[in-house]
This record gives structure tokens, sequence and C-alpha cells, in this order.
């Protein structure tokens, strides 16, 4: 399988605060690659530096067969058109309808666009995450859940080759959880994307991830199917497993 995301020897530090040290993690075309970690063990650090918002001290990192650090301002605002990128808080605009919502990066990015065809791209995607009925609505009249799935259009509609989700199932009910870890799966199949996930929910992990990769001090010590990883005896995997599923199951 060909790789879209090769990252090599990574390091990232705030001051005297090492995040992310030597870390190696591969992304193959075509699956969802899910990235477990505690709270500030530098999972959201990596998603930025992979989309060229943060740039990393040491290291490679290649994404789509671009060494990210070697970039232009324009050349890495032409690769980041390429990632999809749904932000924990779906970051919609609260002035704008779901519609103005879909069609501003459609609008800022892509010229000579008709308002057919402008049209045509806003119903395909809203469609494809089941809110076709909710085109004229503004974000305040929206459930978590529905944000979650306008952020989600919102990426789609440029037709990204990467996706990356920061916590996407975080604040949602666990019927929601389920809606979303299913869309992801439709996502990836209905648009040939490749994907990282970023989450503390297991179970979203267990339902969208081909792969696990799990960040301990800085780097990817475990890495395989939700089976292999959380299989393996190792008591930071038993305690990280139990904290995060079976504690939460209680809330």
């Amino acid at each position: 399988m060909n790789k879209v995301i090769e990252i090599e020897h990574l390091y990232k530090a705030f001051g005297d605060r090492a995040i992310l040290v030597d870390a190696n993690l591969d992304v193959y075309e075509g699956e969802n690659l899910v990235v477990l970690g505690k709270s500030g063990s530098g999972k959201s650090v990596l998603i930025k530096i992979i989309a060229g918002l943060l740039t990393a001290d040491k290291g490679k990192v290649e994404v789509l067969g671009e060494d990210v650090s070697k970039l232009n301002k324009k050349e890495l605002n032409a690769l980041r058109l390429k990632i999809g990128f749904s932000f924990q808080n779906s970051a919609l605009y609260d002035s704008m309808t779901v519609q103005e919502n879909l069609e501003f990066p459609l609008v800022r990015n892509v010229r000579n666009m008709t308002r057919a065809e402008i049209n045509k791209a806003v119903n395909k995607v809203l469609d494809s995450v089941g809110l076709l009925k909710s085109i004229h609505q503004m974000p305040a009249e929206l459930s978590g859940g529905q944000k979650k799935r306008i952020g989600i259009a919102r990426t789609l509609i440029m037709n990204p080759k990467i996706m990356l989700y920061d916590e996407p199932t975080a604040g949602l009910d666990p019927i929601t959880c389920t809606e979303i870890n299913q869309l992801i799966n439709e996502v990836k199949e209905n648009y040939n994307t490749s994907s990282i996930i970023i989450t503390h929910d297991l179970t979203c992990a267990k339902e969208t991830g081909d792969r696990i990769a799990v960040l301990f001090d800085g780097n990817f010590k475990f890495q395989g199917t939700f089976e292999d990883v959380f299989g393996n005896p190792d008591p930071r995997i038993k305690n990280f497993y139990d904290y995060n599923f079976i504690e939460n199951q209680k809330k």
C-alpha cells in the first residue's frame, strides 16, 4: 500500500517541555488510523504539524509525497486544500447559514464556479452527511451532533485526500457517537479518504480504526489492530484501557 503520511524521528517541544520525541508513524492510502494517548500526550500537536499549522523542531514529515518543512507558503496552502481538518468544536461561522458555511471554502479557494455548480456541491455533501434539510439553518439551531456533521461536510466539499479528525465524538451522547462513527467510516468508503482520528473514546477507536497507534512519552509505543494493542499485557495499556473505557462507561 502507498503511504500518504510518513513521519520519521519527529521532535517537538514547547520551551523546556518535549511533547513529541522521536515519533515515527506511517499512514497508508485508504485507511483510518486512530491515534490514542492521554491528555497532553501530543495528539493534537501531531495533526497540527501534519497540516502545517505548527512546525516540527526536528524530523521528517511527508504528506502526499511532500516534505512539509520545505514548502513555501503557496505550496503549503495548496497542500492544505488536500487535507480536511475536522475541528473538535466544528469551527462553524455563527453568523452564516449552513449553506453559507459550506460555500465559504469553495468561494475562497475555487475560482470560476457557477452558482449552479456551488449549489450542487453543497447539496451533495449535505446529503452525504444526512442533513440536506438543515441547509438554511443557523449553527445556533443545530445540535452538537448536527454541528459535527456540518463541520465534516465543510471539509468534504473540497474533496480532500486526507481527513484529520480531532476528537470527533467529544461531548456527544452515545447514540450520536455511534452515528458519527458510522459517518467516519462512510466518508472513507464514499470519498476514498485516508484518515487520522484523534480520540479518547475507545468505542470510536474500535468502530472506526483499521489500525491503532498509542502515544506514550512522546512516541508511538504500540501500533496494530484494536485487538492487538489492547491484548498487549503491558500495564500502561491496561491502565489506559481501564481509565478510558471502563470509567467512562460509568459516567
